[in-house]
Parts: structure tokens; sequence; C-alpha cells
């Protein structure tokens, strides 16, 4: 009989599992993972740090819809894992990790970078768990694969002992679970005809679209119900769930819509920050709550009613039960008033857009991004300016194709999701909009981008610093050392180190013409635009937020 090792195991496991890709730093006991993997013809993205493998992976589970996979060595590896794996959780991505741990033979005496993993873990995962044998490698990946993706996508850590990988087995040994087929939760008829009776007698309804919405292709139903005449509100990596030019997206007036509406319906969202912990509604509105975790109707918001099921099947539900039943809504006006605040909204920064000045105002540097991508682009925006006028500005059209700091608002995530999601869908352009704050967190991650044949568009955006120089000079003693503000350098020279697209833009006139040529151009791509360290979002502007 043949003998393999447990990275062997682990490999195959993940290949049944339809994974073909994982992402790690190459590391003990955990080597064998990684050999494996490559002889089982699976895509290996060796990074140079864990935080940023991590996020990597989690942008291609996300635009996948299946786990991310990162594998650590032990200690200070895992702790590395531990800000992806609270982000993956919070942000509700799918994210395992396989971090290997101190061999057992020397737990308690000082064995190398011994420490307890799972319970450094634990806090920031929906599940941990430690494999006990080599035989039950893909066992416990198959339980590990089940609980980061159903439910609520989320991080999961599975802890190796030293001696797991390398021992051998005889190939018929090793255990291996295939995935059940899981429906979808439906919603309870009653509950979804309450709803029905809801929106048909609403004067002002709203319907909210979360990432839940986005991760169960909601979009098709979501846009039958609205296309009743009811307006939508997009959470910022909900956005392209439904597309942002559809007539009834109600982003660029959410103050508006949020304020006044008498029926709201959120799909797959949270009410945390993101939709104001839920305390923005009219006094008396009806607020109903779709999603597959029933704890979130216990919030900050007056849920008057939580249905506990998928997103796309509570909207196909919806739309069938409003068939042929005429909406209050329809000749009420509600929709007509939103729609015009939001053209008040966008012709107010129509300005800056066009502004020639020199230092280049950032807002023209994102009209330019609009209107240089290809609509099925894959977008993400980081950085405290350039973010908040991404949000503001730039659309999106297709599902999943937009990715921030997320629900936890953690910054060096773009660079790592810009590339994951090039790995995850080298078919379509992955573009980064950057701040250099944000840019530099992780900005050897180009070198891995060109190393394993990624194909993303950095484009950084250089105003000196977080959030410019308002920081530094606003809130800082006269004359203090630069510590919010950074240096102007040369971003785009990291891209000539590895034999990536350069381009290097200082007046507007230049913007275009260099997004068209790193977009055409096959390659990793930087895209380094000196902007106007001064300048800063408009006030009170929420053009398409």
């Amino acid at each position: 009989m043949a003998l393999i090792h447990g990275g062997q195991v682990a490999a195959r496991a993940l290949r049944r599992a339809g994974i073909d890709t994982l992402f790690g730093v190459v590391a003990g006991p955990m080597i064998e993972v990684f050999a494996g993997a490559q002889a089982e013809g699976m895509t290996v993205v060796g990074g140079r740090h864990e935080m940023n493998a991590g996020f990597m992976a989690s942008a291609w589970g996300w635009q996948k819809q299946k786990p991310g996979i990162l594998v650590a060595g032990s200690g200070p590896a895992v702790t590395n894992c531990i800000t992806p794996l609270y982000v993956a959780t919070e942000s509700a991505m799918p994210l395992v990790v396989l971090g290997g741990s101190a061999f057992s033979n020397t737990t308690g005496i000082g064995g190398f970078q011994e420490f307890d993993q799972v319970a450094a873990c634990k806090p920031f995962c929906k599940w941990t768990g430690r494999v006990d044998s080599p035989e039950r490698i893909g066992e416990w990946i198959h339980l590990a694969i089940g609980k980061a993706l159903e439910g609520r996508p989320g991080g999961v850590y599975l802890d190796f002992p030293g001696e797991i990988t390398a021992a051998r087995i005889e190939e018929e040994a090793a255990i291996f679970r295939d995935a059940p087929e899981i429906c979808a939760p439906h919603p309870d008829p009653e509950a979804l005809m309450r709803v029905a009776d809801l929106l048909e007698s609403a004067d002002r309804p709203l319907l909210l679209v979360g990432k839940g919405a986005a991760w169960a292709d909601a979009g098709p139903a979501l846009e039958q119900l609205s296309n009743r005449g009811i307006p939508y509100v997009c959470s910022p990596m909900a956005r392209g769930t439904l597309p942002d030019d559809h007539p009834n997206f109600a982003n660029a007036a959410r103050s508006h819509a949020l304020n006044g509406a008498d029926v709201v319906v959120m799909f797959g969202g949270r009410f945390n920050w993101i939709f104001g912990m839920g305390r923005r509604f009219a006094e008396g509105a009806k607020i109903i709550h779709v999603d597959v975790v029933p704890e979130e109707f216990v919030s900050g918001a007056a849920v008057t009613l939580g249905i506990t099921a998928d997103a796309a099947a509570t909207a196909s539900a919806l739309v069938e039960a409003l068939d042929g039943r005429p909406l209050r809504t329809e000749g009420s006006g509600w929709l007509t008033g939103i729609q015009e605040q939001s053209k008040r909204n966008a012709d107010s920064a129509r300005s800056v857009m066009t502004d020639d000045s020199v230092p280049i105002n950032p807002y023209r540097v994102v009209a330019e991004v609009r209107d240089a991508l290809p609509r099925d682009a894959i977008v993400t925006a980081e950085g405290e300016t350039i973010m908040g006028i991404c949000r503001a500005m730039l659309p999106s059209y297709v599902n999943r194709s937009r990715l921030n700091a997320g629900t936890t608002g953690c910054m060096g995530v773009g660079a790592p999701y810009v590339v994951g999601s090039s790995l995850a869908c080298p078919d379509r352009l992955s573009v980064g909009i950057l701040g250099d704050y944000a840019f530099g967190a992780a900005a050897m991650v180009v070198e891995t981008a060109v190393r394993v044949g990624a194909k993303p568009v950095f484009v950084v955006v250089n105003n000196e610093g977080i959030a410019g120089h308002m920081i530094q000079d606003g809130m800082l003693p006269p004359g203090s050392p630069r510590i919010a503000s950074l240096l102007p350098a040369r971003y785009d020279k990291l891209a000539e180190m590895v034999g990536a697209h350069a381009e290097h833009v200082e007046t507007p006139d230049g913007i275009r013409p260099a997004l068209d040529r790193a977009f055409s151009a096959g390659e990793t791509a930087i895209v380094h635009i000196q902007v106007d360290p001064k300048a800063s979002r408009i006030s009170g502007s929420n053009y398409l937020q």
C-alpha cells in the first residue's frame, strides 16, 4: 500500500471540496501542506506576511463563494493570522486558517514557538478545532470548510500539532468527507404575507441591501422587487448587487431615504455603524429584517419582524406574493422625490470632478477612474480620504465587485484584496484605488502578484499621509515631526523594481492616458498619482455613498 504524508492528505481534502488555490507563508511545521498542494496541482500563493496572505485568501473566497485557505507556521505566524480572522468573521467572508503548532511531545516544557493558538484565535472565529491524528486530517478540514462557509460566512482556525503533517499513513487510512447538499432557508409563509401587506400599503417603502444579499446572489430578485417603485440603499460592500445605475438606487439620497421611510426591509445586512445602528429611521417606521442569523434581529434598531431566511429566497417569494397587487407607493411621489434629491446631490459634486487644478484634486482622480473602468471591474477602495470619495462617486454594476475596509474598518486590506480578486477572477480587471498610507501598509504584495502571475492594477492616490495633511497640520501641535503625514514617495518605483508596469502622474490631463495604458497592459501595474495633500472630502457630500 502507498504511503502519503499529512500534507498530501490536507491537499486532497481541499481538492475534494473544490478548492484549487491556497495562500500562506512557507514555514514549519506546515511545509508538507505546501508541498502536498503543489503535488495535487493546486495554485500555491506564497506571501511575505501572513496578514497580507490572509486578506488575499479572503478576497479570493469572497469572489469564488468558497473559503479562502491560509496556511501558516507556528507561534508568531498564527498571531499574524488573527487580524484576517477577525476581519473575515466580522465582514462575513469565508476564511480557513490551517496553522501549525508545537510538537505534542514538547508542550508544557518550552517547545519551539509553543503557544495555545486555539485559545488565541477562538474569540475571532466562528469555530476552532485541533487535528488529533493524520488519518483524520481530511475529516477535520471538511468540518472547517463547512463551518466557515455555511450560515453567515466567517473565519475558522484549525490547529495542526507539529508531528501531524509530516507523519506518513497508508493512503487507504485517510478519512475524507463530502459536503452535503444544503437547501437555502426559506421564509415562513405567514411572515412573508405580513411583509407583503406592509409593502402594499406603505407610502414610503425602502429596501436595504447588505453583504448577505450579495453573497446569496439576491440581485435579480431584489431588482424585480425594486421595480415595483421601491427605492433601495446598499451597504458599501453590497454595491453592485443591483446595478448602481438603476433609477431606484438611492445611495445618493441616503439620508433622505433612511429618515423618511415608513416601511424598511433589510436583506442580509446588520444594523451596525454602517446603517447608523438602526437609529436613523422615522418614528413609527416598520422595520423588517431578513437574515440567516436570528441573533441579528436584536439590535439598536426597533425591528418589527425578523425573518430567518436566505435573502434571495425571501426576495423571490416577496415578488411572487406581490404579483398583481397594486402598491400605494407607485403613486405617492416617494420614489420621484428620492430621485430628485439624488440628482441634486450628484450635481453638487460636478465641479470637483472636472477640476483642472494642480496639484490634482482627488475627486478628479476618482472621476477619471470611473470613466475608464470596464463595467464588470472588481474595485477595491481604501484610505481615509480616497475610500470616502470612492464611496461617494464610484459606481459598481456587478455582484460582489466592490471591496473596502469592511465592517471592521481595517486599514491594510486593500492591496491584498486587489491581488486575491485578480487571482479569483483572472478574466476581469481587478483595480485598487488606494491612498498612499493604505497602499504602503501592504505594498510588497506587488512582488507577490508579479511572481504568481496575477494582473491587478494599483491606483495609488498620494496625498502624503493619513488624510493628507489635515491631521498633521490641523490636529497635532505646530511644528510636530511627521507622524500622520508621509514623505512624497514615488510608489510607482515598486513596479519598476519587480518588472511590472509603472505610471507616474502629476497633472489632470495625464490621468486618463495613464489609466488606459495600465488597464490594457495585461500585467501587474501601479499608477501613481500625486494629489493635493491639503485636499479633503466635501463636507456633507453623500453622492452615491
